[in-house]
């Protein structure tokens, strides 16, 4: 990503970057609000749920004839524990549809070894860095890894050993990361997934989930994201 440079020289958002969000559903949305505290280089816009309305309505977003600086897929997720525990934060390296490709007896083929596409959409290294950097340095909890999105959420321990062994090293699951990623990269747009923790991948416990910690810590990241430096 091209460096930005904020007022007087020095680096930072400048005044004049536009960087739209989507998040999925009313209360991501509201918990970004919260944290951006009236930001207006920021606009939080709606995908709705899943890969396929992120894309279009991402999509749709980018062509309305703004100059969007930036995207960002934001919302709360579910953490695989080992790397990204309930009440963390997660900043993807990449958005992976996970489960985008064939069955065939031999196992899962994805579309990139079909040929017929990429299932993989990588983040803008160094504002994804920048971004891990000052959320830790705030004193939040957050790590950087590849972000699984899925159609169906993960219920399972089987499932959830399938998809992370899919996708090594990864440290959360959504719904929309890649289909906001998918519409950036065609629009050429630089791209970040920032996600906070509300459950474990794997079996459903909704006794366990802690979705209001998640927001939570959502609109702490947004108050960090306004402030570093790209």
């Amino acid at each position: 990503m091209t460096e930005m440079t904020g007022t007087r020289g020095e680096p930072g958002i400048p005044p004049e970057a536009r960087i739209l969000v989507m998040a999925a559903v009313e209360a991501e949305r509201d918990a970004a609000l919260r944290g951006l505290d009236g930001d207006s280089r920021f606009e939080v816009r709606l995908c709705g749920v899943g890969p396929a309305s992120a894309a279009a309505r991402t999509a749709a977003a980018l062509a309305g004839g703004e100059d969007w600086t930036l995207v960002v897929s934001a919302g709360i997720a579910g953490g695989y524990p080992e790397r990204a525990p309930v009440g963390t934060l997660a900043v993807g390296a990449a958005s992976i549809a996970a489960d985008l490709g064939v069955e065939t007896a031999e196992g899962f083929v994805s579309v990139d070894e079909l040929g017929f596409g990429t299932s993989v959409l990588a983040a803008d290294a160094s504002l994804a860095e920048a971004l891990l950097q000052a959320l830790n340095k705030a004193g939040l909890v957050a790590v950087a890894g590849p972000i699984v999105t899925a159609s169906t959420a993960t219920g399972t321990a089987s499932t959830a050993a399938v998809r992370e062994a899919r996708v090594p090293g990864a440290v959360a699951e959504g719904m929309e990361g890649y289909g906001v990623a998918v519409a950036a990269s065609d629009a050429d747009k630089p791209f970040i997934e920032l996600r906070a923790i509300s459950n474990a991948v794997g079996p459903r416990d909704r006794d366990a989930w802690r979705i209001g910690d998640a927001l939570a810590a959502l609109s702490a990241a947004f108050a960090i994201l306004k402030e570093v430096e790209l």
